[in-house]
Formats: C-alpha cells, sequence, structure tokens
C-alpha cells in the first residue's frame, strides 16, 4: 500500500483547509456517486449516439421495454412488465407497464415505442444502429428507403399498453436487442416541438429541454467539465434507485483520471493506465477490477483508397502486426492477442482465426501487390481518437510496419467527437476502433459490415458474406447451422481484411469500495438503478 500513498501530505494539506471534502467522501454521505466517462460525448440522443462514453449516460437516462440482470445479464422486464411469444418465435407482444411515466410525469405507451421506432428508421436520421431493427418485418427495407410505407413494418399497436411486434424468422436474441439503446423510446412532443423528426443535433437533449424515461434525469450539461444526473421521481421502480445524483466526469486522459481516484474525486474511472496496473495488483487489489470482456480492438481500413483497395495489401498490414507482443508489452493487463473480430466467450460460437503474426508472407503479398520491399508505398496515416493507450499501440504497429514493411505510417489523434466524425464521413485512411458487443451473440459482431451499415465505415462490401450474415443464418433451422452460416461469413470477413483484428478486451478500472450493486459481467453493463454508495471508507 506504501507505494500509492505518496499523496498522503497532499490530502492531509487539503483537509488542513476547513472547507475540503473529496467527492467521495460527500457523495458517500449525499448519494452521489462520481463516475470517470471517458471522452465528453457526443450527444445524448440515444438514436445517433454510438460510443462508450454515451453508453452509460443511456444507461442512466433512458429505459427500454426489457432490461439486463446486472449479475447474469437475463432479460428482465423493464418498461414492458410481460410479453408473450408465439409458438412459431416470430411474433412478440409486449404489455407496457401501467406505471411507466416520462420524466415529465406523462405515461408511456405503446404509440411511444412505436413512434420511437419509426424515427430510429428513418433514413435521412442516419441511425449508425438501424440494423439493430433488422428481424423485424420489412425494418430494413423500411431504413434503407426501400420501402417508404411504415405501416407494412412489423411493428404494430394493439391498444394504448400493447405493442405487436413481427420479426422475419425467429431470431434467440431478439429480446437482447430492446435493451439496447437503438430501441429505447424518445418523447415525441419533445423532438418534434424542436426540428424535423430526422433532423440531427437539435437543443431537444439539452438540460432545459429534455425529457427521458430512465431511473435518472438530466439535471446539468457543463461541455467537458460534467454531466449531472437526478434521481427520476416519476420512475416506475423508483424505490429501487438509491443513488440520489450520478456526476459523470469526461476525463479523456486517464493518468490523470487515476490521480483523481487516488485523490478521492472518483468513484470509478473509465480505465486503468497500463504503467500503474501491477502496482495496484500488488498493493491495492481490492481497488483493481479486471474482467473478461466482450469486446475486439481493431483497426479498420478505408478500403476506397486506391492503394487499401487491394486485398494484398491489406492482408500484408494484418500479417505484419505482432499481436502476442502488443498484449505482452504494451496493453499488459492481461488481454488475448486475437485472430477473429468475434471474442471467446460468445457463447458456444468459435471462428475460423486468420493467420498470426508472419512477415515473410506479409512481405510476399506487398510485392505481389506492387510495393517490393515498400518501395512507392504511399505515406499512410493511422488516426486515433486521443488517449496514451491508443498512441503507444499505433507507435508499436508504426514500428512493426516499418521494420518488417518498410513502409512509412504517420500518426494522428483527434478528439472523441472529431474522431467519430472522421470515421462516419470516411475521412481516414487506417483507423483505430473497437466493438463490444451488444448481445452476447456473434451476430452482434458480424451484422455491423452489411454494405451500408451505421458502423462498417470501412467502404468494404461482400454480397456472399451479406447472404451468410442476413438471410441464411437468420433461415437456419438449427444453432449449428445458423453458428456454420457465421462461421463461414467471419472468414470472408478476415480473409478480406477491411479490418485489422488485433486484440480482446478485458475491463479495467478502479472502484472505490463503498460503491455496491456494480458486479463484473462480460459486457461491463452499469444498471445504475442497483448501485449504492456507503459511508465506511478504507484509506487509499
Amino acid at each position: 500500500m506504501k507505494a500509492l500513498l505518496f499523496i498522503a501530505p497532499l490530502l492531509l494539506a487539503l483537509a488542513a483547509c476547513s472547507d475540503y471534502e473529496s467527492n467521495v467522501s460527500s457523495g458517500n454521505r449525499e448519494g452521489i456517486l462520481h463516475w470517470g466517462n471517458g471522452a465528453e460525448p457526443a450527444e445524448l440522443d440515444p438514436h445517433i449516439v454510438t460510443g462508450l462514453p454515451e453508453h452509460s449516460l443511456m444507461a442512466a437516462l433512458f429505459e427500454g421495454l426489457v432490461a439486463k440482470n446486472p449479475h447474469t445479464l437475463a432479460v428482465e422486464p423493464a418498461v414492458a412488465q410481460s410479453w408473450q411469444v408465439s409458438d412459431d418465435g416470430r411474433v412478440y407482444r409486449f404489455a407496457i407497464r401501467p406505471s411507466a411515466r416520462w420524466s415529465n410525469g406523462e405515461p408511456i405507451t405503446a404509440e411511444d415505442f412505436r413512434w420511437s421506432w419509426y424515427r430510429a428508421l428513418q433514413p435521412g436520421l442516419g441511425n449508425p444502429y438501424a440494423y439493430m431493427f433488422a428481424p423485424i418485418v420489412n425494418a430494413s427495407a423500411y431504413a434503407s428507403g426501400e420501402l417508404t410505407d411504415f405501416s407494412k413494418v412489423g411493428i404494430q399497436v394493439l391498444d394504448t399498453l400493447t405493442l405487436q411486434v413481427t420479426l422475419s424468422n425467429p431470431t434467440p436474441f431478439f429480446l437482447q436487442l430492446l435493451d439496447h439503446y437503438a430501441t429505447y423510446p424518445v418523447h415525441r412532443a419533445t423532438i418534434e416541438a424542436r426540428g424535423a423528426i430526422d433532423e440531427r443535433g437539435t437543443r431537444w437533449t439539452r438540460v432545459e429541454h429534455f425529457v427521458g424515461n430512465g431511473p435518472f434525469t438530466l439535471k446539468e450539461w457543463s461541455l467537458n467539465k460534467a454531466i449531472v444526473v437526478a434521481k427520476s421521481l416519476t420512475y416506475w421502480d423508483s424505490d429501487t434507485v438509491k443513488l440520489k445524483q450520478i456526476v459523470f466526469h469526461p476525463i479523456g486522459n486517464i493518468a490523470t483520471e487515476e490521480r483523481m481516484f487516488r485523490a478521492g474525486q472518483l468513484h470509478y474511472t473509465y480505465d486503468v493506465p497500463t504503467a500503474k496496473i501491477e502496482r495496484y495488483r500488488v498493493e491495492q487489489p481490492e481497488l483493481l477490477r479486471i474482467s473478461p470482456y466482450l469486446g475486439t480492438y481493431f483497426y479498420r481500413i478505408n478500403t476506397r483508397l486506391p492503394h487499401l483497395q487491394d486485398i494484398r495489401v491489406r492482408q500484408a498490414l494484418s500479417l505484419a502486426v505482432d499481436r502476442e507482443s502488443i498484449v505482452s508489452y504494451v496493453t499488459g493487463a492481461g488481454e488475448l492477442a486475437a485472430y477473429t473480430i468475434t471474442p471467446p466467450g460468445t457463447l458456444a460460437y468459435v471462428a475460423q482465426p486468420i493467420a498470426g503474426f508472419n512477415p515473410d508472407r506479409a512481405r510476399a503479398q506487398l510485392a505481389a501487390a506492387g510495393y517490393p520491399n515498400g518501395a512507392g508505398f504511399p505515406v499512410t496515416e493511422i488516426l486515433y481518437n486521443s488517449s496514451e493507450a491508443h498512441r503507444k499501440i499505433a507507435v508499436a504497429i508504426q514500428q512493426m510496419w516499418k521494420r518488417e514493411l518498410n513502409i512509412d505510417v504517420v500518426l494522428a489523434n483527434q478528439d472523441w467527437k472529431v474522431f467519430l466524425a472522421a470515421q462516419t464521413n470516411g475521412d481516414y485512411q487506417l483507423s483505430r476502433a473497437s466493438w463490444i458487443g451488444d448481445y452476447v451473440d456473434p451476430n452482434s459482431f458480424l451484422d455491423m459490415w452489411i454494405e451500408g451499415g451505421g458502423n462498417n465505415r470501412t467502404g468494404w462490401s461482400n454480397a456472399e458474406f451479406e447472404h451468410l450474415v442476413l438471410e441464411v443464418a437468420p433461415s437456419a433451422a438449427t444453432q449449428a447451422a445458423r453458428y456454420d452460416a457465421f462461421r463461414r461469413a467471419e472468414t470472408i470477413l478476415l480473409q478480406e481484411a477491411p479490418i485489422i483484428v488485433i486484440y480482446t478486451y478485458v475491463s479495467k478500472h478502479l472502484i472505490h469500495p463503498s460503491l455496491r450493486g456494480f458486479p463484473a459481467n462480460i459486457m461491463n453493463h452499469p444498471s445504475f438503478k442497483h448501485m449504492s454508495l456507503h459511508r465506511a471508507e478504507p484509506e487509499i
């Protein structure tokens, strides 16, 4: 413990000031959770956000038809108090909870979900998760603009509190989709008062206008300082909610975040600096949580660019990455070298891995593409969002490609919002990326690569891949046949290499012992309604 107590003099000095009290101390007394949230969120609209910094806020401010059990991740009733499924597995009938309310006190109805999903599928909105609705009859056709009559989409209001959803095929993970923020309801009158249904970035998400339906509601949004949410008095299960407020701190620098944790300013950190992990493991293991995580770290390749259109170039770049060295010497928290986009632990599904580190073959592929020993290869840029951890990985890969392929790569970093926009607009060459499963099924890692998918962003498409993911797998008669279709699709993706998979994540955080009700799970999913704070505070 002694090595981590070097800030004790600072804390003693601060304590000498009569008006000083740490966030953790006051938060434990007042029921205010201080949460390190990574970057400043791009938005608070569940139908357009995509990142992890936004995910936590969505979990606090909104709620879907169902929720995840914080221990098991099993689907539980939420806004829907119950549901029935037809014998053929295609028709779901949801009973909306009569006590469900918006934060302004208005009742939530089946029509609220129908309209919200109508909005989420508007082609002009550009919802990056529109494909989450793909199992629903005609949802994909409507989202693409191929179909313009929404009444033909399999979403029907039977009465005020009954919503019926019809699927094209039985979908084992369908209920899991309904706890993703893309399917959350939004308040129609609030949105329509401030813009068109498919207009992005209107002010409906600002404090003075915001209406949500989650266990918390928006109280304050100070850009790059804090987002404060307060317990919602209208939430149907408010008796379960113990926290009075949550303060989400947007801290892009993980070293700064770790210092704030040690100074008692945070209960939870978004990440942990690699250099500090071993010290915590040895000296204060009770503060460190490292857990398996259903996520993959990878690089996107912009296949629209001339030199990156060649599959041999993309394969060469992948073959020249020494993943084992990266997880051993760069990340260092127990991550696993990845050779498939789907991580281990995705139920019983096992993909066929790509070839590993093979510099000789990489050089041969690059030469076959017209760049022997790297001659004539254009200087290429790796883009990453501002983070020391991402920079270290990019530097390692830059050095590997120079050593093994003799090509020059430059690095560029951007803040979170600009970075997301660059990826969405295809304004990059190579880009750092990650994907955390939205549900525990291989489909969560594969259907994002369909042409036009909001999270594809590579310009890559393959007709056979899409046939397997969108047609063969959903209509498969058995789980084994379904997994075989996914396996064949993933092989196509990995061989054509619009992405370079690098490692499988672990989640790593510092968590103050006063925070309770946040068990580890493979999706690292926070259920804020189940969290509480306790005054007992071991010395940090």
